[in-house]
């Protein structure tokens, strides 16, 4: 096959655009610190690099439910730590009460008291986390108590207290923290509040019955241990979750160093590797530039001129 000059010319011009191109390509790596800039690159590091970087953001999300979890086992425990501190001044103004030299007007000044726990308890039972009621279940954009209503239940001024309330402010509040995994964030207010609210009623109408006795005021204290424990079983309850998001947050913590290294030693560049790579490609061009600049000569028309 007859070799022309303009054949040589194509071929030298063609490799040393072949150069550039490779030249080019370590340089947005350096640039970069990526080995694929873009899916022609290598596929299949591409595919894998959208998994591991969708890893990574599923653990990030989880994290943030974490701090969402935090924030109401928290919060809930500071209110219900709360109710039981008006739980043991109660106690105190029972026993108070039952003093048989009180008078009935007495008891009336220590029954104001009493009525003022009993709303700092309803406060309590309404306690917010951001705009989510803590204690409404599922109905979180509605306090428990309302007016003289408890989980949409009217409350009677007498007779038997509600036991049945609105399913919705019972349901669990649940919160996923791992594929699969979900932690329920949400404390039952309906029925620990409904029992405490009920016991304060009682108190209440006993007090404002001039036939009553210290004795019948006294039988009360029972009733005030009795809401103290049920007040300490559910913060007990709560911090048992709160250990176990404390375990899975290490356990995140865990899974986003392993999903982070996955995902750099999939993408990331060996930087010493490329410059060693550029350093040795730029040799090559200087090289290729070297022998075009010889093939490239004055032909026998320049001559002729």
């Amino acid at each position: 096959m007859r070799v022309t000059q303009s054949m040589l010319s194509n071929n030298m011009l063609r490799n040393l655009s072949t150069s550039y191109n490779k030249m080019g390509k370590l340089q947005d790596q350096l640039t970069t610190q990526k080995k694929v800039n873009r899916p022609s690159d290598d596929p299949v590091v591409a595919m894998k690099g959208m998994a591991y970087r969708m890893q990574v953001d599923k653990v990030e999300q989880y994290q943030r439910n974490l701090g969402e979890v935090h924030n109401w086992l928290d919060t809930t425990d500071d209110a219900l730590d709360h109710v039981g501190e008006a739980m043991k001044r109660l106690q105190e103004l029972v026993t108070d009460a039952a003093n048989d030299t009180k008078t009935y007007e007495d008891r009336q000044k220590v029954l104001k008291e009493i009525d003022q726990l009993r709303e700092q308890v309803r406060d309590l039972a309404n306690t917010k986390a951001g705009e989510n009621y803590l204690f409404s279940g599922t109905k979180t954009g509605e306090p428990l108590f309302q007016g003289e209503t408890i989980a949409g239940v009217a409350i009677p001024p007498d007779g038997d207290y509600p036991t049945a309330f609105n399913p919705s402010f019972q349901q669990p509040v649940n919160i996923e923290v791992f594929d699969g995994v979900e932690l329920p964030v949400n404390t039952d207010g309906a029925a620990l509040f409904s029992q405490i609210d009920d016991m304060f009623r009682q108190l209440s109408a006993t007090i404002q019955d001039e036939g009553k006795s210290g004795s019948d005021i006294s039988s009360f204290l029972g009733n005030v241990d009795d809401m103290q424990n049920l007040v300490l079983k559910e913060r007990a309850n709560i911090g048992a979750r709160q250990n176990r998001a404390e375990m899975m947050e290490n356990r995140l913590d865990s899974q986003e160093v392993i999903s982070k290294k996955q995902m750099s030693e999939n993408e990331d560049i060996d930087i010493e590797k490329v410059i060693t790579e550029m350093i040795t490609q730029e040799s090559v061009h200087r090289a290729a530039l070297s022998v075009g600049a010889r093939i490239i000569q004055p032909s026998l028309v320049d001559f002729l001129r």
